[in-house]
């Protein structure tokens, strides 16, 4: 046999060489692959061939193929191979262990690899019941040298990582393994503690070091494997020795970051309070010197370390947290952790810095460390370093900071690091919220000082300026990120100083001097004025103290709304702009929110003021207009006198009115050709700087949108009731004696509703062929998704940062696509708040439901996803139209509106996106459709949870059907998002509504079966297998006794076996309340449907592997209870002592 194996390994070599040849042609490369994977599955001496190729004297990628060969046969034919050749195979793989390999340095890691794991696959076959001397010969072999030790080491952690890690074995092997792991922990702990002390003594002794510092590296590799896992015992075994020595490692540069990952992964561990109080020793102070002394000595060059470290303090930080006060008192030497853990929150890493912020929060939030006189000051002390933290450096692309060094190991781009930062400010924030629980007037007393430090210094652009203007500060300017910096801490303190301090001890005066100091601040930058304005909005409570001042803030908060760079200027405004105008009139709203009755009398003057600004029809942006007009609505709603604020309301929407129903604006509306002319999407535009003449249209409609929609949100009753009836705004009480009230908006927003109905009737019409025929050229892609939406779908990158705010200009195409959108959704809007805000006046309108079917769900085939899709959106979420219809909807009403409603339009989804799921299963559609209708989805399974807002009735039956086939349809979706959130959320929840309603066993049997395709589809994910198994075990134990057809289908699910099915029906029948054997029970029923899960597409196609059970370790004996009771009271030994006797065995 010796020349037909040479001959093969010879072929062998050859195909291997032809494979990793660079210049091999893909026809060569594909034979040869092909020759070597027959050769695997189908030649007799595949050992042999793989002993010989593993030989020293080939090249390391020969070696690594016999290697391969190897693990393959172990693998596949294992089972097949008799005893003789099994202890052949296994002595020569040993040989391998012994002798087969070079020095420990020179050695590839790869092929230490590959022979480390052919020992493991023998070992997950014949452990420990045929080969219970495995640790013993591991042991011996540690003795012929270093390469061997390093060997060994990567055995035992490659089979903790099969049997614990990633479970990759069969229950029973698992478990045996498992047990004999247990059982050898002692001796497995003191070895690999052994091999570490020895290898790390003789290392610092410089004796072979690199040798030695390479296995005190596999030791320590290892040691992390078993550490996740074991009981804490052997951990703080011989009081915490293993601890002392990853400590004392932290030193050892080469051995420093094994060491960290090792103690990490102890000091992380769950479980008891009691098994972690021993990992107090950490705080010792010769464990804590190591550690800090560890840190101090580690500089750029060990950035990673340092990472190590700081997850290293951070995990210790928060076993502090959990054993304080219930378990172990506060360290003495708690100082010396808490200034090596700032020392990190001050490192110039941005990274480190934030790694630190939760484990500060969970400080400032504990019931006791949080009154520690230590923690205190180290909250001072927190406060005052998060003012450096909080400013914006660090670019990778700069160098103006320490931190832009870390940055560029951390971060690809700008981009990405903004993104990062974003992130970690929105963090920090909310650590220094809780800091400001402690020391709420400290911090209020820091940033007084940084604001005021802030305005006394001269603005410094530094050299990237703003384009919009000379002398403007970008967005990286040195005055622009502190301003923003000290903006966002100011917000996060005053805020919480008027939750946490009583009113008599406010800084009453302190607070109204800041304020006074900010708005007689003046600036002409934006990005300032911008941080200028929220800080005003901070500050404005103190205002309530002193009264004088709000006409002063009034004037400033208007001269922002108005505010531009360069008067008169054509060019579009920029970002930061059009922000410090936004800021202004959203100020104003929280004011008039928040502050309502304060407010109230300076309405007049604020009333007047408005009437100015509109008087300008291009002074102000239709947004801007909208937004005074809601404040303007906020505070008539403190006039409590409907009579009077119904006048205001009418006044104000007088010359909404007089437009919105105009004979040509009617027209329009009603139209979709005239419509289209009117906005001007049927004009040619050649030139993109030809000034757009039909703007205005379009701000027209907008404004009369815009303003509708404001008074509609915002025009309320009283929430006293005794106002509210003294005012008037009470007419009458309900069946159940809830009293009924009358909108002061009611007239005017029901004399607009129709022609808005009509305008959302024309939209939708709009998708028609005849009407998309009249637009022109230029508009011809109006009704595409818009490029913000296509990213946001597609999940794109975010757009590269704008350092230096250019005008945004925007072409006539997306001026107009953001008119027509933004346009439809704000009319959903208006009709989502319609029922909360006019309430009885809206729903007893005549014909409702027939009104609304004939505009809303006019032309809905004819819409592209990208237009149903906010539709969905809107039907979905409680702040628009369906959810708040049926919220605010009285029982008497469901009949008449809901049902003529919901059922067509479910029935209408069902039909959709079925047809859609089917173009997507065909791979007909591209990935945006895909992407498109997944969102789509998404959001029609949100909105199947309307059940929740009232109970199954009769009438609603057709509707709960259609919902429950969306619903169940959905399980086998190709999304796994959408499968589970219907799974655990929605599919029980609507189908136990309607299990007493003699359900037809075709219904009930589709139900089953569409949970089984589920599995099918989507059970290779946890998340998904864990639902629908849930989601199955529901049915099958609520439904299977009354529809028997459901045993059938479970006894088709392939290799699934009767007997076991048998039992669990049995069990099911005598349900139990213990957690135990519930849990059993559900393992059990997973076990009945493994036959139904799907395999993920990379596993479909590959061998299994199969690895047979050994006998038992241990045989369970069951005892003989029987007894002869009469012998045993005449036994000598009778009574009831006799039964607890050691002699008794059989009892």
């Amino acid at each position: 046999m010796d020349e037909p194996v040479a001959a093969m390994c010879d072929q062998l070599i050859k195909a291997v060489n032809v494979m990793m040849d660079a210049e091999s042609s893909q026809r060569y490369r594909l034979e040869a692959l092909k020759f070597c994977e027959e050769f695997k599955e189908k030649c007799p001496f595949c050992v042999q061939c793989g002993l010989q190729l593993s030989e020293k004297v080939h090249s390391p990628v020969i070696r690594h193929f016999g290697l391969q060969i190897l693990e393959h046969v172990i693998k596949f034919r294992w089972n097949n191979m008799s005893q003789q050749e099994k202890v052949h195979l296994k002595n020569c793989a040993m040989g391998l262990l012994s002798n087969g390999t070079t020095s420990i340095l020179e050695e590839e890691s790869h092929i230490k690899d590959a022979l480390s794991r052919i020992i493991v696959e023998m070992i997950k076959r014949e452990w420990p019941q045929q080969w219970p001397d495995m640790l013993k010969e591991m042991e011996t072999l540690t003795s012929l040298g270093d390469a061997q030790t390093e060997l060994v080491l990567l055995i035992l952690l490659r089979l903790v990582e099969d049997v614990i890690t990633f479970q990759t074995l069969p229950t029973q092997r698992r478990r045996d393994i498992y047990l004999a792991l247990t059982q050898h922990m002692d001796s497995i702990f003191s070895f690999l503690l052994n091999i570490l002390q020895q290898h790390v003594d003789d290392y610092r002794r410089l004796v072979s070091a690199k040798a030695h510092c390479r296995v005190g590296v596999a030791a320590l590799n290892t040691l992390a494997g078993y550490i996740d896992w074991v009981t804490m015992v052997h951990i703080t075994h011989d009081n915490c020795r293993l601890l002392e020595v990853l400590c004392l490692l932290l030193s050892e540069p080469e051995l420093q970051m094994e060491a960290a990952e090792c103690l990490i992964i102890a000091i992380s561990r769950k479980g008891k309070l009691e098994d972690r109080i021993p990992l107090m020793v950490l705080f010792d102070d010769v464990a804590m010197h190591y550690i800090v002394s560890s840190a101090q000595s580690a500089d750029g060059q060990h950035y990673s370390f340092l990472k190590r470290l700081c997850q290293l303090l951070c995990a210790l930080g928060g076993q502090l947290c959990s054993l304080v006060g219930s378990h172990v008192e506060v360290p003495t030497n708690i100082d010396k952790f808490m200034e090596a853990f700032l020392a990190f929150t001050t490192h110039p890493s941005q990274f480190l810095k934030s790694s630190t912020q939760i484990t500060w929060g969970t400080f400032f939030r504990h019931e006791v460390l949080s009154k520690d006189p230590v923690i205190i000051q180290m909250a001072v002390r927190y406060i005052r370093e998060t003012m450096t933290n909080l400013v914006k450096r660090g670019f990778p692309s700069k160098n103006d900071s320490p931190s832009c060094q870390y940055s560029r190991v951390d971060f690809d781009s700008d981009e990405d690091f903004n993104h990062f930062f974003n992130s970690f400010r929105a963090q920090e924030g909310e650590v220094v919220r809780n800091a400001c629980r402690i020391i709420p007037l400290e911090a209020f007393l820091i940033s007084s000082e940084w604001l005021k430090y802030q305005i006394s210094q001269p603005i410094n652009t530094g050299s990237t300026t703003s384009k919009t203007g000379e002398g403007l500060c970008s967005i990286l300017s040195p005055s622009a990120v502190q301003w923003d910096a000290m903006t966002f801490f100011t917000e996060g303190v005053v805020g919480q100083l008027f939750k946490n301090v009583e009113r008599e001890k406010l800084p009453v005066e302190q607070g109204i001097e800041l304020l006074q100091e900010v708005l007689n601040y003046e600036t002409r930058d934006p990005l300032i004025l911008s941080c200028v304005l929220t800080n005003v909005s901070s500050l404005f409570p103190f205002i309530t103290y002193k009264p004088q001042l709000l006409p002063l803030v009034l004037i400033k908060l208007f001269n922002a709304i108005t505010f531009e760079v360069v008067e008169e200027s054509k060019a579009p405004r920029t970002r930061a702009v059009k922000n410090v105008r936004r800021h202004a009139c959203s100020s104003i709203i929280k004011m008039c929110r928040d502050y309502p009755d304060f407010i109230l009398p300076c309405f007049e003057m604020l009333y007047n003021h408005v009437k100015k600004l509109f008087a300008n029809e291009f002074l102000l942006t239709q947004m801007e207009k909208c937004a005074l007009m809601e404040a303007l609505v906020l505070i008539s709603n403190q006039f409590k006198d409907y009579n009077k604020q119904e006048a205001f309301l009418e006044e104000l929407l007088a010359p909404v009115r007089a437009l919105w129903l105009s004979e040509e604006m009617s027209s329009v509306l009603s139209d979709p050709v005239l419509f289209l002319k009117y906005v001007g999407a049927d004009q040619v535009l050649t030139d993109p700087n030809t000034e757009d003449q039909f703007g205005l249209n379009r701000s027209r409609i907008s404004f009369c949108v815009y303003t509708l929609m404001g008074v509609v949100k915002r025009a309320r009753w009283p929430t006293d009731q005794q106002e509210a009836q003294a005012g008037g705004f009470v007419v009458g009480c309900s069946s159940t004696g809830a009293p009924i009230h009358r909108s002061p908006c009611t007239a005017q927003v029901l004399g607009l509703l129709p022609n808005l109905l009509a305008f959302i009737r024309t939209h939708n019409c709009l998708f028609l062929p005849e009407n998309v025929a009249h637009l022109s050229e230029t508009f011809t892609r109006v009704h595409e998704v818009m490029d913000v939406e296509r990213n946001l779908v597609l999940g794109l990158p975010q757009p590269v940062l704008d350092i230096y705010d250019s005008p945004v200009y925007k072409t006539t195409l997306e001026r107009m696509q953001g008119f027509f959108c933004t346009l439809y959704d704000n009319c959903f809007h208006v009709m989502g708040n319609l029922g909360p805000s006019l309430h009885q006046d809206f729903y007893t309108i005549e014909g409702l439901a027939e009104q609304i079917i004939g505009s809303m769900f006019t032309n809905l085939d004819s819409l592209p996803d990208n237009r149903l899709r906010p539709f969905m959106f809107h039907l979905t979420f409680s702040r628009v139209f369906m959810k708040q219809l049926v919220l605010s909807c009285p029982k008497e009403y469901y009949e008449s509106l809901l049902c003529p409603l919901l059922g067509p339009l479910f029935a209408y989804m069902l039909q959709r996106l079925n047809l859609s799921w089917q173009l997507v299963n065909q791979r007909t559609s591209q990935l945006a459709h895909c992407k498109n209708n997944k969102v789509y989805s998404i959001k029609y399974i949100v909105l199947s949870k309307l059940e929740y807002l009232f109970p199954f009735n009769p009438l609603l039956q057709d509707i709960y059907m259609t919902l429950l086939t969306i619903s169940f349809n959905a399980l086998s979706w190709k999304d796994t998002s959408i499968c589970h959130r219907t799974a655990s959320v929605v599919c029980w929840t609507l189908l136990r509504q309607v299990i007493g309603e003699n359900l037809q066993t075709e219904a009930v049997t589709w139900f089953f079966t569409s949970i089984l395709k589920g599995l099918q589809m989507h059970g290779q994910h946890e998340g998904s297998l864990v639902a629908l198994t849930q989601l199955a075990l529901l049915v099958y134990e609520t439904l299977r006794p009354q529809y028997t057809e459901l045993r059938t289908i479970v006894t088709q699910i392939p290799n699934v076996q009767i007997e076991a099915l048998d039992q669990f029906e049995q069990k099911m029948l005598t349900p139990s309340t213990n957690k135990a054997t519930e849990k059993k029970r559900k393992d059990h029923f997973k076990k009945l449907l493994a036959g139904a899960v799907g395999k993920p597409l990379g596993q479909q196609f590959k061998k299994e592997v199969h690895i047979r059970n050994l006998p038992a370790l241990f045989k369970k004996v069951k005892p003989n209870l029987k007894r002869d009771l009469l012998d045993l009271e005449n036994s000598e030994t009778s009574g009831l002592p006799s039964l607890f006797s050691p002699q008794q065995d059989d009892v």
